[in-house]
């Protein structure tokens, strides 16, 4: 079993930046793709960004590409998200989530993930 616990939401204002972290317990992160997804209330879980087990590869939702980067840290067993120019829109539930699979598969979907943390909420004011 996996443990993530997210952290790093807050309140800042549009054009800032914040930086989330997500810590992963109960496997080595070195064995996990790992993603952000966020949400809003009366909406899907949309996908944010994903980064391959050993950060090789990331992936990146068109609305955030450019402004956010997704990073890893195995040795520490984090995850960070970095968000710059962050807008009202950008205000959600953040949650990451871990995929144990070791075969090929889409990182930028909800159903590839087995386990998630409970979110940190980032609010973004105009």
């Amino acid at each position: 079993q996996v443990q993530l616990v997210e952290s790093g939401g807050a309140l800042v204002q549009a054009g800032g930046s914040l930086s989330l972290s997500c810590v992963a317990s109960g496997r080595s992160l070195s064995l996990l793709n790992m993603g952000w997804f966020r949400q809003t209330p009366g909406k899907e879980r949309e996908f944010v960004a994903a980064i391959s087990r050993t950060g090789s590869t990331t992936y990146y939702a068109d609305s955030v590409k450019g402004r956010f980067t997704i990073s890893r840290d195995n040795a520490k067993s984090t995850l960070y998200l970095q968000m710059n120019s962050l807008k009202f829109e950008d205000t959600a539930v953040y949650y990451c989530a871990a995929d144990r699979s070791v075969g090929l598969s889409d990182l930028r979907l909800k159903r590839t993930y087995d386990y998630w943390g409970q979110g940190t909420q980032v609010t973004v004011s105009s």
